[in-house]
């Protein structure tokens, strides 16, 4: 009986091991989250179609258009976020992480965003009375995350922490709460939860927030990133990412391919900085 016992045990020990084994911390994993801007809304470009394969996707969505099945890794060549979505910030954050970071360093992202949400969408607890008011056209896409996309990016985030260390979240959202003086705490919120849900110190995993298409492009909604430079006073551990100069599309609401290739870098560039790359 003892001895059955100690075989148990050192099985289970194993076990336990390549459990650990399995998570490489040279695979760094980010979580990008928001509205059409961070879904991606330029077409990509020739010069966007070919990438390192050190920057890879896990696909949060069935794509049976792009060969991808949700919860698996691939060559993170656009669109990232969903089947027909288009070239977005996480491209060239990703990219850009890539370049600079060591050659052992993988870089990996899984996007949730959806077109024209609050970020009222994101919270865990009252989600489903947002999309009840949410109009048809949003509540399409909605479903491709089973009618929860936080609770899809939570599921798709234990998978990728399988075999990496989710390092930090990005967000790009606001152009649908405009004037919203509780925009900084709803964001918290859904960041306190991600934390707890996957088990993260707020102390190692920052949030980057990028602003709204800038005055400086004419940006309809730029009025919100003086709400948006004020997260990192109710949000510890948050930066926020300058849209000055990145150049819009013809709605001044979304960037264009050239805006979030500059957006994604500045991304990138904060996160390195932060991780004392140089």
């Amino acid at each position: 009986m003892k001895k059955i016992s100690s075989i148990i045990l050192f099985t289970l020990l194993l076990l336990a091991g390549g459990n650990t084994s399995a998570q490489d911390p040279n695979f760094q994993i980010y979580l990008c989250i928001g509205q059409s801007n961070m879904e991606g809304a330029a077409r990509a470009e020739l010069q966007d179609s070919t990438v390192n394969p050190r920057f890879q996707v896990m696909a949060a969505v069935d794509c049976a258009n792009l060969g991808r099945t949700k919860g698996n890794w691939y060559p993170a060549v656009p669109p990232l976020c969903r089947c027909r979505t288009n070239l977005g910030p996480a491209d060239y954050f990703g990219r850009t992480m890539v370049e600079k970071l060591p050659e052992n360093v993988k870089v990996g992202v899984i996007v949730v965003a959806v077109g024209g949400c609050k970020i009222e969408l994101f919270d865990k607890e009252n989600y489903q009375s947002y999309t009840e008011t949410a109009p048809g056209w949003m509540k399409g896409m909605i479903k491709e995350y089973d009618g929860n996309p936080y609770g899809r990016l939570v599921e798709i985030a234990k998978l990728a922490q399988k075999d990496g260390v989710i390092k930090g979240i990005l967000l790009h959202q606001g152009e649908s709460n405009p004037n919203d003086s509780l925009w900084t705490r709803k964001v918290k919120g859904v960041y306190d939860k991600l934390v707890k849900d996957l088990n993260l110190d707020p102390k190692k995993v920052p949030l980057l927030a990028g602003e709204t298409v800038n005055a400086d492009q004419q940006g309809i909604c730029a009025g919100m990133n003086s709400i948006i430079a004020t997260l990192p006073q109710t949000l510890p551990n948050s930066y926020v990412i300058s849209s000055a100069g990145c150049a819009d599309g013809p709605d001044n609401l979304h960037f264009s391919a050239a805006g979030y290739r500059e957006l994604g870098k500045r991304y990138a560039q904060k996160m390195l900085e932060l991780q004392g790359v140089k």
